[in-house]
């Protein structure tokens, strides 16, 4: 799930594909609020995942994000 959270930043979002890292945080890789947003719209969009910008804001690295990722396409 990290890969394919990883495939989205670097090309919906734009970030630089060597600053996603799995303990890279979301200001290493300059998410900000309105990023996350979108970020959250794109994985309902797109993987069908219902994740909050609140959830996705609290995760502290993108490894964390992968694994909420994970958690809710296990239960969907």
């Amino acid at each position: 799930m990290f890969e394919t959270l990883k495939e989205m930043l670097i090309s919906k979002l734009k970030v630089a594909p060597d600053q996603v890292t799995p303990e890279a945080t979301r200001e290493d890789v300059e998410l900000d609020s309105l990023a996350v947003v979108e970020l959250s719209l794109l994985l309902e969009k797109e993987l069908g995942l219902r994740i909050s910008d609140d959830e996705l804001l609290k995760a502290a690295t993108m490894r964390d994000m992968a694994n909420l990722m994970m958690e809710r396409s296990a239960s969907a």
